[in-house]
C-alpha cells in the first residue's frame, strides 16, 4: 500500500531522501563510492515517493465524466458551452494523466538505466549494499501497483474520452504534437499491462540482467525468512517483488526453472511463501495473488510449484489457526509492560544504566514487531476474502442479488471469524494506546540506548580490526572503518585521542589504553545510519562478483562483531521514529477503503451503505450478538475509522475521502450509540424485572417448564459507561453523557407508555400499573450507579403530568374510571372484600376507551418472557377491584389525590340524592300507602306476607324500581364503600409509616430486661446508641432555623397522624348528611309528636318497602339484586336511614322484619301470591344480617363524633301509659299542675 514508507526496510536504508540530498556531502570522509550511492539512491527514493503520488491519483480517481452533462445533438444550441466547460473541468484532470504517462516512462528509463549500469561487466565485480538492492525491488513493486491500478480505473478511460471528444470539438488540440500526445495517451491508458510490458522488454535488452534481479528477488527472500521488515507494507511489499521479479526474470532467454537448478533461485522456499501468503494487498481495497505472475510466466510449470498449484486452502484464510498464540502473546507482552511501566512510574527521575535501556529498547521493538505481525495477519485474512466472496450457495443468508461488495464482506465471515477479528484488533488498538503512552519513556530509552551501542562498537569494538588491518597494512579495510570512525564517532572531548596505540598498529600497553565513552539522549542522523551500516556491509559482504572479498581478511571473532551489529542496526531507524512506526504497525485503514469495488459498480453506488463496511460490521455484529466477553470491544472496530481519516489525510491527501469517513463515522455512531442505549436500557429493565418478579412464581414456573426466566446474563456495560474521553476522528466524546441523554428519554417514555397502558385499561389495571412503577424505579436506581439520570421523582411527575397540575394523569384516570365503570358497573361483595363487574343488565353505555399504545418489550417489563410472566401473574387482579387495588390507589394518589377524587365523587353524589333519588322518592312516596300497620302474629305469617304484598303492590309493581332506582342507590352505596375502603388502606399505610418512623423519632421498643435489672437503664443505653438516627435534635443542633421548623412540622405531623384519629370517612358521611336536606327524607312531624309508627311519610318506610321488593325470590332464569347492585345498594339505604337518624324506627318496624319474626313464631311455609314464604324469610335474614352489619360500620365511625359533640344526652321523660277512661281520676299530675291540684 505504498512503497515510500518501504524506505526504512532496507539493511541501511535512507530513510529521508531528503535528509541524504542534503547533508551527505559533508560527509567528505566518507569514501567516494558509497557517498556517491548515497546520491543516486536519494534520487531513486525521490522517484519512489512521486510513484506513490501516482498511484494515490489513480486509487482515489472518481469518475467525473457521469456527472457531466452530454450534448443530445449537435443542433443543440448550448453544446459549444457544454464542451467548454467540459474542457475546463477535465484540463487539469487530463493534465495528471500525462504527467503520470510521462513520470512512468521516465522511471522506466531510470529504473532500466540502473539495471544496466550494474550488469556491466566490471561492475558486477563491485560490491552492491542490500538498501540499493532493495531500493531496485521497491521499483518492481512500484511498477507492478501502477500496472495495476491504470488496468482497473475505466473510470480513467471514460473521463479522458469524454475530456477528448470535447476538445477536438472545439479545437484545442490543433498543433500535431499534442494531437500525437493525445494519441499516445489514450493508447497508453487503453493498454492493458502497458506499465509490466514495457519494464519487461526494457529488461529483456540488458544482457545479465536475471543475475540481478535474481539478487533482488533472493534479498526478499531472505529479509522475509529472517524478518528484516517491521510493517505489514514491507512484508508484503516483498512477496510482490518475489512473484513480479520472477514474472520480468522468465523470458525466451531466461528460464527460472534453470536458475533454480543451477542454485541462483530457490522456488522452493517462494513456493512455499506464496501458499501461505496467497493473496496479498496490493494498493487500497486491491489485493493480488503474486503466483498469478508465476503462472502468466512464460516457462510455468505447475509440478515446480506443488504448494502454490494445490487447491488446499491458504493458512491466512484462517484467522483461528494464529488466535491461540496472539493472545498468548499478547499476554505475555501486556504482563511485561505492566510491570515495566510500574517501574518507570516508582524510579521515574533515576538515571537507567545502559541495561536497563537497552531492555527498554528491546521492549519497544518487541512490542512493534507484534504488532506488525498481528496487523499482517487482519490485513492478509481481509484481502483473502476480498478476493473470495461468498454466494448464496456457500452461505444460506447471502440473498442471491446481493452485490460483490457485500459478498466480500458482510456475508463473508462467520460468527467466531467476526469474534476473532475484533478480539485482534482490539489487542491491537489497546497495546497501541499502551505504548503510545509510554513513548517518552522508549524514546529516551532507545536514544540512549542507539547512542551508547554505536559509540561503544565505533569507539570499541573496532579498535582491534583497525589495529590489525594497519600492522597488516590493509588499507581498504583500514580506510573504510577509520571511515566509519570519522562519520559517527562522538569523542569524549570532541577529538580522536591520537594517542590511541591502535591507530599506530600496536598493541596497548600493559596497564591498557583506558577510552571513556560518552552517554547522550540522541540518535544518529539518518544519512550517518545509512554510511554507518553501508561500509560495514561491504566489510562483511560474502559476495562480490568473483571477486575476493574483504572478510577474509578479517578475523572471525570480528566479523561475527560486525555481522551482529549491522543486525541489530537494521531496526534503529525504525525505532528513532518510534511514534511513526507505531503508527504504520496498527494501520488497519485498508478495512475501510473500497475505491476498486466503487469502480466495479459502474456508478450504481456513490458510496456503499454502512451494513456493507467492515468497521460498522464488527461494531453492529457485538451489538446484535450481545456476547458478554466481547462488549468491551466495541469501542475498537470504530477505531478503524480514525486510521482511515489518518490515511486520508496524510498518505492520500484527499478531503472528499475524509469527509466520507466523517459521514459514515457520523451516521455509525448515532446508530452505536442509540443501539447500545437500547441494549442497556432494556438489560438493565430485565434486571429489575428478574429482581421484582416474585420467587415462587419463577420457582414454580421452572417445575412445570412453562415460561425459562433465567436473570439476564451479566454483561459488561459497566465498563462502556465509564467512557468519558473516545477519540474519534480528533473529537473527544463523552460517552456516558449521550447514553444518559438516550436512557433519560427511554425511562421517561417507559413512564409515559406505563401510564398509558393504565389509562387504556379499567381501573384494575392500578396493580399492574405500580408494578411497572416499581420496575422502572429499580432500573433507574440501578442506572443511576454509572450515569447521571434525572431524578425518578421528577420524571414520574412529568411523564404523570403532574409537574405544575395539582392532580395527574392517574388521578384523572381513577376518578374517570370510577365515574363511568366503577361506580355504575361493578357489584359489592362483603363476603370477599371485592369488587366484581355486574355480568347481567348493564345500566350505562359501554365505555369506550383509548387503544392500548403499541410498545416494545423494554418499555414494559424488559423482554417478551418478563412481559408474560407479570402479564400472567396481574393478570389475576383484573377480574375484580379488592384491597390490593384500594392500597395500590393509596400509594399512586396520594393525600392529594385521594381528596381530589372524594371531593368530586361527593359532587357526583349530591347531584345523585339531589337529584335522581330525590325524584324517585317523592314519586314513590305518592305511591305508597298513607297507613301500613304491623299485622298482629295472629294473622300468621302468610297472611302477613299477603297483606303486605296487597298494601305495597304499587311499590313492588313500580316499573323503574329494579333499574334505575336500585341503579342510583348502588352508585351511591359503592361511593360510600369505596370511601370506607380507601379510609381503611390508607389507616395501614400511615401504621406502616409510623413503625417505619419510629426509630428516627427516638420511639423504641421496650428492651427486654433478665431479672434485677433496671429498664429504664436499658433504655437509656439504647437511647444513646441510637441518638444519632434522630432527625429533630441532630437537625436543631447541626441544620439552619428554617430546616429546623420544618424537621419538626414532619415530626409532628407523624406523630399527630394517626393519634388524634383524623378520620376520611366521618367527614365523608358528615358531607352526606349535609345533603340530605330536603324535607321529603323526614316527612312531616308525627301527628303524636313523638314518633310515627303507622304513617308513611319517613324515607326508612319507603326503604323497607323497597326491602320488601328485592327479598321477593326470583326465578331460576332472573338476575337476583345481589347479582345485578351488589351490597352498594343495601349499603346507600342504610347509610341514608342512619343518617337521617331512623335506625331504630326501621329496626323496629320495617315490613320484611316483622314477617321474619311472625314466621319464626308459626314456622309455616306455604307460597302467597306466588312467593315461596320460606325462601323469602331466608333472604330477609339474609339482608337483615347485612343491614346490622352496615349499621355497626356506620355507627362506629358516626358515634365518635356525635359523643364529643353531645356533652350532655337529653332525655325526654313519658308519662306511663293509662286508659283514657282513668285519666281525669288519675294520681299522676304533671309537676307544673301538681300545685294547682293541690291548691283546690
Amino acid at each position: 500500500q505504498g512503497w515510500a514508507s518501504m524506505q526504512g526496510c532496507s539493511s541501511g536504508s535512507v530513510n529521508s531522501s531528503r535528509t541524504s540530498t542534503l547533508d551527505r556531502n559533508g560527509f567528505v570522509t566518507g569514501i567516494a563510492k558509497y557517498i556517491e550511492e548515497a546520491t543516486v539512491h536519494a534520487s531513486l527514493n525521490e522517484l519512489l515517493e512521486e510513484g506513490l503520488v501516482h498511484a494515490v491519483m489513480l486509487y482515489t480517481w472518481r469518475c467525473c465524466s457521469r456527472a457531466i452533462p452530454q450534448p443530445k445533438s449537435n443542433e443543440q444550441p448550448n453544446r459549444v458551452e457544454i464542451y467548454e466547460k467540459t474542457v475546463e473541468v477535465l484540463a487539469p484532470e487530463v493534465n495528471k494523466l500525462l504527467n503520470f504517462m510521462y513520470f512512468q516512462r521516465k522511471a522506466i528509463e531510470r529504473f532500466s538505466a540502473e539495471v544496466k549500469r550494474l550488469c556491466h561487466a566490471e561492475k558486477r565485480k563491485d560490491f552492491v549494499s542490500e538498501a540499493y538492492l532493495l531500493t531496485l525491488g521497491k521499483f518492481i513493486n512500484m511498477f507492478a501497483v501502477l500496472d495495476e491500478l491504470k488496468n482497473m480505473k475505466s473510470s480513467v478511460k471514460n473521463d479522458y474520452s469524454t475530456y477528448r471528444r470535447a476538445a477536438q470539438f472545439l479545437k484545442v488540440m490543433a498543433d500535431s504534437h499534442t494531437l500525437q500526445e493525445s494519441q499516445n495517451l489514450s493508447m497508453f491508458l487503453a493498454t492493458q499491462n502497458k506499465i509490466r510490458d514495457t519494464v519487461k522488454e526494457n529488461l529483456e535488452k540488458i544482457l545479465g540482467y536475471e543475475d540481478l534481479l535474481s539478487d533482488v528477488v533472493n534479498l526478499a527472500v531472505h529479509m522475509f525468512e529472517t524478518k528484516m521488515y517491521l510493517t505489514p507494507n514491507e512484508k508484503h511489499m516483498l512477496v510482490k517483488v518475489m512473484g513480479f521479479g520472477l514474472f520480468l526474470m522468465d523470458n525466451e532467454i531466461c528460464n527460472i526453472n534453470k536458475l533454480d537448478q543451477k542454485k541462483k533461485l530457490n522456488l522452493c522456499k517462494i513456493d512455499r511463501i506464496f501458499k501461505n501468503l496467497e493473496v496479498v494487498p496490493l494498493f487500497g481495497d486491491m489485493q493480488i495473488a503474486p503466483f498469478n505472475y508465476i503462472k502468466r510466466s512464460k516457462h510455468f510449470e505447475p509440478s515446480k510449484w506443488p504448494l502454490s498449484s494445490s487447491t488446499n486452502i491458504s493458512p491466512q484464510a484462517d484467522l483461528m489457526v494464529h488466535l491461540p498464540r496472539i493472545r498468548d502473546d499478547h499476554v505475555k507482552y501486556i504482563s511485561e509492560l505492566a510491570r515495566y511501566s510500574n517501574e518507570v512510574t516508582t524510579t521515574y527521575k533515576e538515571t537507567r544504566t545502559d541495561v536497563e535501556n537497552k531492555d527498554t529498547a528491546d521492549l519497544a521493538l518487541r512490542g512493534l514487531q507484534l504488532l506488525s505481525e498481528w496487523s499482517s495477519v487482519v490485513t492478509e485474512l481481509y484481502s483473502w476474502k476480498l478476493l473470495h466472496p461468498t454466494d448464496h450457495h456457500q452461505n444460506n443468508e447471502c440473498p442471491q442479488e446481493a452485490e460483490e461488495y457485500e459478498r466480500a464482506t458482510r456475508y463473508n465471515y462467520t460468527e467466531e471469524e467476526k469474534f476473532a477479528l475484533i478480539e485482534v484488533i482490539a489487542m491491537i488498538k489497546g497495546l497501541q494506546v499502551l505504548m503510545a503512552r509510554m513513548e517518552t519513556v522508549f524514546t529516551d530509552a532507545i536514544r540512549r540506548n542507539i547512542y551508547a551501542e554505536l559509540q561503544d562498537f565505533v569507539q570499541l569494538a573496532l579498535r582491534d580490526p583497525l589495529r590489525k588491518a594497519i600492522k597488516n597494512k590493509k588499507d581498504l579495510i583500514r580506510s573504510i572503518i577509520m571511515s566509519v570512525r570519522e562519520t559517527c564517532a562522538d569523542w569524549q572531548r570532541g577529538v580522536e585521542p591520537q594517542a590511541d596505540p591502535a591507530l599506530r598498529g600496536k598493541k596497548d600497553p600493559d596497564q591498557g589504553f583506558g577510552i571513556k565513552v560518552p552517554r547522550r539522549n540522541v540518535g544518529p542522523s539518518s544519512t550517518q545510519l545509512y554510511m554507518v551500516r553501508t561500509m560495514l556491509e561491504s566489510l562483511i559482504a560474502d559476495k562480490s562478483g568473483g571477486k575476493r572479498t574483504l572478510r577474509k581478511d578479517i578475523d572471525g571473532q570480528y566479523l561475527m562483531q560486525i555481522d551482529q551489529f549491522h543486525k541489530t542496526s537494521f531496526y534503529w531507524s525504525y525505532l528513532l521514529k518510534f511514534g511513526e512506526s507505531l503508527q504504520e504497525c496498527c494501520d488497519l485503514s485498508q478495512l475501510w477503503y473500497r475505491e476498486f469495488y466503487l469502480e466495479m459498480t459502474m456508478g450504481r453506488r456513490i458510496q456503499f451503505p454502512i451494513e456493507m463496511s467492515m468497521p460498522w460490521i464488527l461494531t453492529d455484529h457485538i451489538l446484535r450478538t450481545k456476547e458478554p466477553s466481547m462488549m468491551e470491544y466495541v469501542l475498537y472496530p470504530l477505531d478503524l475509522y480514525n486510521d482511515s481519516a489518518h490515511y486520508a489525510l496524510t498518505v492520500f491527501r484527499k478531503q472528499f475521502l475524509y469527509d466520507e469517513v466523517e459521514a459514515e463515522v457520523n451516521l455509525c455512531f448515532d446508530q452505536f450509540v442509540y443501539k447500545l442505549s437500547e441494549q442497556i436500557f432494556a438489560h438493565y429493565k430485565q434486571l429489575a424485572s428478574s429482581m421484582l418478579l416474585d420467587k415462587r412464581f419463577r420457582v414454580e414456573c421452572l417445575a412445570m417448564g412453562t415460561y425459562m426466566l433465567p436473570y439476564p446474563r451479566a454483561n459488561r456495560y459497566e465498563t462502556l459507561l465509564k467512557q468519558r474521553h473516545v477519540q474519534l476522528l480528533g473529537r473527544s466524546i463523552d460517552l456516558n453523557k449521550l447514553i444518559t441523554q438516550r436512557i433519560n428519554a427511554d425511562m421517561q417514555k417507559s413512564l409515559d407508555l406505563a401510564i398509558s397502558k393504565f389509562e387504556a385499561g379499567d381501573i384494575t389495571g392500578v396493580v399492574e400499573l405500580e408494578g411497572l412503577l416499581q420496575v422502572n424505579r429499580l432500573c433507574h436506581k440501578l442506572l443511576s450507579k454509572f450515569l447521571a439520570l434525572d431524578q425518578y421523582d421528577a420524571m414520574y411527575r412529568e411523564a404523570n403530568h403532574n409537574v405544575l397540575a395539582p392532580y395527574g394523569r392517574i388521578t384523572l384516570h381513577v376518578f374517570w374510571e370510577l365515574n363511568y365503570d366503577f361506580l355504575p358497573n361493578y357489584c359489592y361483595n362483603a363476603a370477599t372484600n371485592r369488587f366484581v363487574k355486574c355480568r347481567g343488565i348493564m345500566f350505562t353505555q359501554p365505555v369506550h376507551r383509548d387503544k392500548p399504545p403499541q410498545m416494545g418489550h423494554h418499555y414494559l417489563w424488559g423482554s417478551k418472557h418478563h412481559n408474560l410472566a407479570y402479564t400472567t401473574i396481574y393478570g389475576q387482579y383484573s377480574g375484580f377491584v379488592g384491597p390490593y387495588h384500594f392500597r395500590t390507589m393509596c400509594h399512586l394518589l396520594g393525600y392529594q389525590g385521594i381528596a381530589v377524587v372524594m371531593e368530586e365523587l361527593l359532587k357526583i353524589v349530591k347531584s345523585l340524592i339531589q337529584g335522581n333519588l330525590l325524584q324517585f322518592t317523592k314519586t314513590l312516596m305518592e305511591a305508597m300507602p298513607k297507613i301500613c300497620k304491623l299485622p298482629r302474629y295472629d294473622y300468621g305469617s302468610p297472611g302477613v306476607l299477603g297483606y303486605y304484598h296487597a298494601q305495597l303492590n304499587d311499590i313492588v309493581q313500580y316499573p323503574d324500581a329494579k333499574t334505575e332506582l336500585f341503579h342510583n342507590f348502588r352508585e351511591l352505596g359503592n361511593t360510600i364503600l369505596f370511601c370506607l375502603l380507601m379510609e381503611q388502606a390508607l389507616s395501614q399505610e400511615e401504621v406502616c409509616d409510623l413503625l417505619h418512623a419510629a426509630p428516627f423519632q427516638n420511639i423504641l421498643p421496650r428492651p427486654y430486661c433478665k431479672d434485677g435489672e433496671k429498664p429504664e437503664n436499658k433504655q437509656k443505653r439504647m437511647e444513646q446508641k441510637y441518638g444519632s438516627l434522630q432527625i429533630v435534635p441532630n437537625i436543631e443542633r447541626l441544620g439552619t432555623a428554617k430546616q429546623s421548623m420544618i424537621a419538626r412540622e414532619g415530626d409532628l405531623l407523624t406523630r399527630e397522624r394517626l393519634c388524634c384519629g383524623l378520620s376520611i370517612f366521618e367527614v365523608v358521611l358528615s358531607r352526606l348528611r349535609g345533603f340530605l336536606d330536603d324535607p321529603i327524607w323526614v316527612g312531616p312531624p308525627p301527628a303524636n309528636g313523638v314518633i310515627n309508627i303507622d304513617e308513611c311519610t319517613e324515607f326508612h318506610r319507603l326503604w323497607s318497602a323497597l326491602q320488601f321488593v328485592y327479598c321477593i325470590p326470583v326465578g331460576d332464569t332472573e338476575f337476583t339484586v345481589e347479582e345485578l347492585f351488589g351490597e352498594g345498594l343495601n349499603w346507600a339505604g342504610c347509610t341514608m336511614i342512619v343518617l337521617l337518624g331512623q335506625q331504630r324506627r326501621f329496626e323496629a318496624l320495617d315490613f320484611c322484619y316483622h314477617i321474619l319474626r311472625v314466621q319464626r313464631v308459626d314456622c309455616k311455609d306455604e307460597i302467597v301470591k306466588g312467593i315461596n314464604l320460606k325462601r323469602m324469610v331466608d333472604r330477609v335474614r339474609r339482608f337483615q344480617v347485612l343491614n346490622s352489619q352496615i349499621f355497626a360500620t356506620l355507627n362506629k365511625y358516626l358515634k365518635s363524633s356525635d359523643t364529643e359533640a353531645m356533652s350532655v344526652e337529653h332525655v325526654r321523660c313519658f308519662p306511663p301509659p293509662i286508659h283514657p277512661s282513668l285519666a281525669a281520676h288519675a294520681h299522676y299530675y304533671r309537676p307544673e299542675h301538681l300545685h294547682q291540684v293541690i291548691q283546690n
